[in-house]
């Protein structure tokens, strides 16, 4: 996908939506694209994070335990409580249907928010949608 596709693209997320063209473009230049045919794991739950994903095309499954908790499409992102928090991974994330994502390095992640700081608002106030379920009772 060529640059102003991609900006398109982040631009549609509500993380990313709002931001200057600057801001846009530096966003960006950090990510890297990826894809994954369906049934193929993204991120595995145990592992330490090493990258933020944001779904472009296709959807994907939040599977944790064993048990599907979520399964989100384009203009969504996972990963970032492990990267953010420095822990390991509390879910696998396995591609539903084919999927396009892009991936954000830890550390850029990280400088990312403290340069944008509207960033860390967002992620800050999408916390309930990207904590950890509780358990169904036994």
């Amino acid at each position: 996908m060529d640059q102003s596709s991609l900006i398109a693209r982040l631009s549609a997320m509500p993380l990313f939506a709002g931001l200057t063209a600057r801001e846009m473009q530096e966003v960006a230049g950090t990510v890297l694209e990826r894809k994954a045919k369906a049934g193929k794991p993204i991120i595995k739950e145990g592992n330490w994070g090493y990258e933020v994903v944001l779904v472009l095309d296709g959807e994907i499954d939040v599977v944790r335990d064993g048990t599907v908790v979520d399964t989100v499409g384009p203009g969504n992102y996972v990963g970032e409580m492990a990267v953010l928090k420095d822990v390991r991974r509390n879910a696998t994330v396995m591609a539903k249907t084919a999927v396009v994502y892009g991936t954000i390095d830890a550390g850029l992640f990280r400088s990312l928010i403290w340069e944008i700081p509207v960033l860390a608002e967002r992620i800050a106030a999408d916390v309930p949608n990207h904590s950890p379920r509780p358990a169904p009772p036994a």
